[in-house]
């Protein structure tokens, strides 16, 4: 189904699109509850009303069932598990990640998918260990990309395929193997064995990863992160351009008493205050809920309704042009995803090709913003100043300004740095500041001026500026 994907907002490489399915358009970023076909802790009907318009299930469990088996022959998975909106399935790769093997071949497995009418099915890829040796992650990718041009010759034009990206931690192989697979005929892009990354909170080499695999993808197709199903993730992966994710964490965290927030994950016996208005938490306590019979059930909904608060959260951020900040917030939640922050600074032209030009008022929240696309974007923008004859650049403000003096007179304000007088309140210049910048502001401003002075040859600058005093010929 070529054209199944639309982009209606931008920010940063995250969007908000439509993915158009034989069973309904959903709107996306977009979390697909995962659904055990052999234990239904929700319903399909608790599912929707949580906010579910996707789920995903694992196709391998369904096979290997007789009785589930027949069922979903006989009425389709939608059938089976009783829901009208659009499904994904799985193909057993996560039981081949954990048994190191399944006993079904790769074609049988895809064709059984089809035949039980998946929404989007995924052929049996093999999800490389992230410690996996460089020989060993080339030669499961050749494997894996043999068994997808499988697939693509067998597949139902009627009906979404999924292409997963493999090649470990080795952005190199990403890359590249996302480039062919762009190149075939797939709807949607999933981005595989990244589970061990996120278990084990190596959220900078998760930044690597995607960023590989959306770089050889390109800009317009659907993106899946696999196992992303912590809330306190779907921000960082949607400004990475992630489009979909998967959670089984909602059910597998509750029945272990654990209660998901968009920051982190609490043991429900350490909580005295459920921090939550969910209908779970206004009508419980800690107590009652850790005694109540369906604590399991509860705790699933609870898990699961904070996680599409947060997928409305990061929809409602990009809608607005502030996604930057929202990361920001999430990012400050862990030193892990902090570091992956500060490394997505080193993606700042990968992440101003793809962000929109104009936004809405710019909020400096932390140094990591000096980093943000937008410095970067004015910087180019700025150097194409052309400029000559002698030209002041200072922060004083203009009435205490010799004028007659110059021929060109520049303001100066970190992040950004030297700006044409009466524009300071066009974006991103009418950014709301602190009243002191921090170093790595200052540090970015001054770039910028080094850059103006370097693509002007012909001009005499001069410069007075306050963050300067008593070293500006060793800053300049």
């Amino acid at each position: 189904m070529q054209g199944c994907f639309e982009i209606l907002h931008k920010d940063l490489a995250g969007r908000i699109g439509k993915l158009h399915t034989p069973h309904g358009t959903v709107e996306t970023p977009a979390l697909m509850p995962v659904v055990n076909p052999h234990i239904h802790l929700l319903d399909s009907q608790k599912l929707a009303d949580l906010g579910a318009e996707m789920i995903i299930t694992n196709s391998y469990i369904i096979h290997q069932d007789p009785m589930l088996r027949e069922a979903a022959l006989e009425r389709g998975v939608h059938g089976l598990l009783n829901f009208g909106g659009p499904v994904m399935t799985d193909s057993g790769a996560f039981q081949l990640s954990v048994y190191g093997s399944v006993d079904i071949e790769p074609l049988e497995i895809f064709e059984f998918q089809q035949e039980i009418r998946s929404d989007i099915s995924v052929p049996l890829d093999i999800p490389t260990s992230p410690d996996a040796p460089r020989e060993q992650a080339e030669r499961e990718l050749a494997e894996t990309e043999r068994r997808l041009r499988e697939a693509v010759d067998h597949r139902r034009d009627d009906l979404l395929l999924a292409g997963p990206v493999q090649g470990g931690i080795y952005p190199d192989l990403r890359e590249s193997a996302a480039r062919r697979l762009r190149n075939m005929s797939f709807d949607v892009y999933p981005i595989g064995a990244v589970v061990p990354l996120m278990e084990s909170y190596r959220f900078r080499e998760l930044v690597d990863v995607v960023v590989a695999s959306k770089t050889g993808l390109g800009p317009g197709v659907p993106v899946h992160l696999f196992g992303a199903g912590h809330p306190m993730i779907f921000a960082l992966a949607a400004a990475l351009g992630c489009d979909l994710f998967d959670s089984a964490a909602y059910a597998l965290y509750a029945r272990d008493g654990r209660y998901l927030t968009p920051t982190g994950t609490y043991r429900l016996s350490e909580l005295r205050y459920l921090p939550c208005s969910c209908d779970v938490c206004r009508k419980h306590t800690p107590e009652s809920l850790s005694e109540d019979p369906k604590r399991v059930e509860l705790l699933a909904r609870h898990n699961l309704a904070v996680s599409f608060q947060e997928i409305r959260a990061v929809r409602q951020s990009i809608h607005d042009g502030h996604l930057w900040e929202h990361l920001e917030r999430r990012c400050r939640s862990h030193p892990r995803m902090y570091q992956a922050l500060r490394h997505l600074s080193r993606y700042a032209e990968y992440l101003e090709r793809l962000d929109r030009v104009s936004k809405s008022t710019l909020f400096y929240l932390s140094n990591e913003s000096a980093r943000r696309p937008e410095v970067l974007r004015y910087r180019k923008r700025i150097c194409r100043l052309e400029l000559k004859g002698r030209v002041l650049v200072t922060d004083k403000r203009p009435e205490n300004v010799e004028c007659n003096k110059y021929d060109h007179i520049l303001g100066f304000l970190p992040p950004f740095g030297p700006y044409p007088l009466g524009l300071e309140e066009m974006y991103p210049l009418n950014a709301e500041l602190p009243g002191e910048m921090d170093e790595n502001a200052v540090k970015e401003a001054l770039d910028t001026l080094r850059s103006l002075i370097r693509e002007n040859p012909g001009a005499e600058f001069h410069v007075e500026i306050s963050y300067l005093e008593g070293c500006r010929d060793e800053v300049l």
